[in-house]
């Protein structure tokens, strides 16, 4: 079987990815001992990197919007990149809370819509063949862990001062792929497209949605808690750097070979079975991460319960989410999953934590994996009838 031809833009989309994630990479492990050198409180740091995440609930949603309106998709997304690269240089001359609040509204306003923007132009190019989406998008996480890796060892050696130009010099990599990028040429418009509101009137979108909301906020497990939990167990932070480099390295090996798996076994048989293995992964973690090798088995889940639940959703968006929405489609999941979910699920874990233990966390986690496959399968339950696509 011939299988399709790269987007000729594939350059530039994995250029875009590596950068984009490498800032990721490089800004939320060190940001918060750059703003402690500058004097900030621990209650004032939680609140600057929060914005992090809580501005994905806007931003998203705010440019997904202007970009499916006026159909420049790629003149939004390089206008992100140059707004972001612009008042991140306000970090440089910052001095009080006020200050960095201000920059980090701002700078997240625009970033937390380039994900989503990048995605929904790569998407658009593929007419909705994911053959070698996955491939693609692994460059994010090649940006994301060899930022991690090598600026850790740089700041130790220079001073965490350094943090900024790196993060300011990525930034700019992703302006320059943007610059790279031209809009796809428009496919046909389907007859009757439906409004995005219409959309989401419909049981089987509002249950997709509420699956992807409570599996990131389950999510909020490990990027919120897991490095503090594994400490307070009595692993070495050496220990929890590498589980944390090997849920990458899982995640990339997955995007590779994702285009066979997909083909294989189809979007939704795919989309159960991360949900499913999530609930194990939490357990494991919960009850078993004493053992080493439990350990090591939960994280390598990692690549089913990001990577494949990452691909079967944008699968799945492409039921609804195409053509002329394809931004807005995109903005929504980063928004509903991400924005919502992630912040949602950190307070309502942080409670348990205070509250019932660090194992409560997990348990809850698993729960709310257990409640988005409930929602999943009854969301593909209520789709009208039609042959399992396989990406």
């Amino acid at each position: 079987m011939q299988h399709p031809s790269w987007p000729k833009q594939s350059f530039s989309f994995a250029l875009f990815f590596f950068a984009y994630y490498g800032y990721v990479g490089v800004f939320s492990p060190y940001a918060s001992l750059y703003f402690s050198g500058k004097g900030m409180s621990a209650a004032e740091i939680g609140v600057l990197m929060s914005l992090m995440q809580v501005m994905r609930i806007f931003g998203p949603n705010l440019w997904g919007w202007v970009a499916d309106r006026h159909q420049q998709r790629v003149t939004v997304l390089r206008l992100t990149a140059v707004a972001a690269t612009a008042l991140f240089a306000g970090i440089f001359v910052g001095q009080t809370f006020a200050h960095f609040f201000l920059v980090m509204v701002l700078v997240n306003l625009f970033t937390s819509a380039q994900a989503p923007l990048s995605e929904a132009l790569m998407l658009s190019e593929m007419r909705g063949d994911l053959t070698h989406y996955g491939r693609l998008r692994l460059w994010g996480s090649v940006g994301f862990i060899l930022t991690v890796t090598i600026a850790g060892p740089v700041l130790d050696r220079f001073g965490i001062h350094l943090m900024p130009w790196i993060a300011i010099s990525l930034l700019a990599l992703v302006l320059v792929a943007s610059l790279r990028m031209q809009e796809a040429a428009p496919g046909p418009m389907p007859h009757g497209t439906p409004s995005v509101t219409a959309l989401l009137r419909r049981r089987e979108v509002l249950a997709f949605f509420v699956s992807t909301f409570m599996m990131i906020a389950a999510h909020a497990s490990l990027y919120v808690f897991y490095s503090l939990y594994l400490a307070q167990i009595g692993y070495s932070n050496t220990v929890i750097g590498l589980m944390w480099s090997l849920g990458v390295v899982v995640e990339i090996a997955f995007f590779f070979f994702q285009a066979p798996i997909f083909r294989r076994f189809g979007v939704q048989k795919l989309m159960m079975a991360s949900l499913l293995i999530a609930v194990v992964r939490f357990l494991l973690i919960g009850f078993g991460a004493q053992s080493l090798i439990l350990l090591l088995i939960a994280q390598v889940m990692h690549a089913a319960t990001f990577g494949t639940h990452h691909s079967a959703s944008v699968a799945t968006l492409q039921r609804w989410f195409s053509g002329p929405l394809q931004a807005r489609g995109q903005a929504l999941f980063t928004s509903i999953s991400y924005g919502l979910g992630g912040t949602v699920g950190g307070l309502i874990l942080g409670v348990f934590w205070d509250t019932f233990g660090s194992q409560t966390v997990y348990l809850m986690a698993a729960m709310f994996s257990l409640a988005g496959a409930f929602a999943a399968a009854l969301s593909y339950r209520w789709q009208p009838h039609r042959h399992e696509e396989r990406k």
